[in-house]
């Protein structure tokens, strides 16, 4: 069976490496056959609820578009994406520039036939959160509100 860290922590508090923490587990009796991580490794805040303000064709590419992407940080950022499954006003993560995807790949401000992207739109697979790769992730509409909140240290 598989059991998040989270909710272990709701029912035992506890403050060493999870590997640690299995050797422990294992010692009562509770094997541990494996660790799985998932989810983005550090870099957290440069990870990012955005909304797509517009989407246009790039000018030099058929089956990508240019995007301007609200992320709650000053002027929109520019991406370059390939999905075709959103429009304007959608609302889709966003890693920027510095972030690690859990792959182990850092982004760049990236040059994309010619036009500069300043993140990456987010597929599941992209976040290790799922299997699905066929277009980038959408959210609720209310994830924005969520995360500019958070960001800003506020509540709800």
């Amino acid at each position: 069976m598989r059991v998040p860290v989270s909710w272990l922590r709701d029912y035992v508090s506890f403050d060493m490496p999870l590997g640690e923490l299995g050797e422990l587990m294992s010692m009562t009796g509770t094997k541990l056959e494996a660790l799985h991580r998932s989810g983005v490794p550090r870099s957290l805040e440069l990870y990012r609820v955005g909304r797509v303000l517009k989407r246009e064709p790039h000018p030099n590419a058929d089956r990508l578009s240019l995007c301007m992407v609200d992320i709650g940080a000053g002027e929109p950022q520019q991406i370059v994406c390939g999905a075709s499954n959103f429009d304007a006003g959608a609302t889709v993560a966003v890693a920027l520039p510095g972030a690690v995807l859990p792959d182990g790949t850092e982004l760049r401000v990236a040059k994309l036939r010619g036009v500069e992207s300043h993140g990456m739109m987010l597929s599941e697979r992209e976040l290790d959160l799922g299997q699905d790769h066929a277009g980038i992730m959408l959210l609720p509409d209310d994830s924005v509100r969520a995360s500019r909140l958070i960001l800003r240290g506020g509540g709800w």
